[in-house]
This record gives structure tokens, sequence and C-alpha cells, in this order.
């Protein structure tokens, strides 16, 4: 059942992307994009210059914001959000959000809440958002290099018809040689996910 679970999900995650595909047009450098998020966006324990959203950057010529704060749950970041959209004005959101609230073993119910209202915030100040899920804490997943995003990533997507990248968080986490630690990207493990984001982008048409 967990196998056909996860197969469900990945497909869930890939119409999420294929709808949303069609929808947009490539963003010109010097755009200006938002990327919201706690620890992981922030880059703990390395520079900002080593941070993926830097990275993302010199990818696209993209003007990124590094709207990460270590230790944000959902709630902290959407407290945070008008500010940071009166601000910044962006014209695209990347939401990493969730993997405090699963370490504070918050309710789902208030995690998938405060993730709507990200969501509904952003495109309602016309900042497309796009949604980057953070695997579950599991350390049978660690062990096994095989960390995988709960299911409410997917199922928000859907119910918000946002565009998901499922794996490329989960993915550098679940490869030892890309950790600072046992929760955090290593300064290549930032450069790696960068990639990975860049290439979701890509897909979703946000960059050629």
């Amino acid at each position: 059942m967990s196998v056909l679970r996860t197969l469900l999900l990945a497909l869930l995650a890939a119409c999420c992307v294929a709808c949303s595909s069609k929808k947009n047009e490539p963003l010109p450098p010097g755009t200006v994009v938002l990327a919201l998020g706690d620890s992981l966006t922030a880059g703990y324990g390395l520079t900002p210059e080593q941070a993926w959203p830097a990275h993302l950057a010199e990818k696209t010529g993209w003007r990124l914001i590094n709207g990460g704060v270590s230790g944000n749950t959902a709630g902290d970041a959407l407290a945070r959000l008008p500010a940071l959209l009166d601000e910044h004005a962006p014209r695209l959101v990347l939401v990493t959000l969730g993997g405090n609230d699963m370490l504070r073993k918050l309710p789902e119910a208030q995690t998938r809440q405060d993730l709507f209202r990200i969501l509904e915030l952003a495109r309602g100040r016309h900042a497309p958002p796009v949604l980057l899920a953070t695997p579950k804490p599991s350390v049978a997943g660690a062990v096994f290099q095989n960390l995988s995003a709960p299911s409410f990533y997917a199922e928000v997507a859907k119910e918000r018809q946002v565009p998901l990248i499922a794996d490329a968080v989960p993915d550098v986490l679940s490869d030892p040689a890309l950790k600072l630690d046992t929760l955090h990207p290593n300064a290549e493990g930032h450069r790696v996910l960068a990639g990975k984001v860049f290439d979701g982008l890509r897909r979703l048409g946000y960059v050629r």
C-alpha cells in the first residue's frame, strides 16, 4: 500500500506540474522573485552567496530575494509575507516551508491552512506561487537515503491549483554527501538544489 500511495502521489505531483506548465511565460532577467522559507532557504551554516536562491539567481538572471528565516514555521512565514510583498513586489514566489512544522509536530491541518493562505496571498498580489515540498523527518529515510515528502504537499498543490516541485529538497537531503548535518544541505547541496529547482521551473515554463 505504501508503494502504491507513493506512486499515486508522484503522479498527482506530475499532473500539477503538467497542468501549470501550459500557462506560464518565461520570466526575463532582472525579474524580482521571492524565495519564502526557513533555514533550507536561508542557507543555515553558510554564507548568503552559498544558499540556493543565490545560485538560482546566477542561473536565471533574476533578482532573487532570500526570504528564508531559520526556525520559521509556515505560520511564521505567513506573518512576514505581506511586508515582503509590499517591499519587493515579486513576480513569482517560491514557497519552501513545513519542515519546522513537522519537527515541532504541529497539527497538519494548521500547516495546510497556513500554506493555503500563503499561496492565496501571493496569488492575490499577482505573484504566482510555486510550492516546494520538504521531506518528512524520518530516521529510516535518512539511513536508507530515501527521504520523501508527505502527501499533504501534493494535496495542497492540487486543491489550490499551484505547481509543485516535489522531489528537489527530498533528493538533496537523502544524499549524505550533500548534507551539512541531519537537516540542512551543505554548500554543494545548495548548488545541486538550485539546479533541481531550475529544472523544475524550466518544466513549468518560467525559464527557457
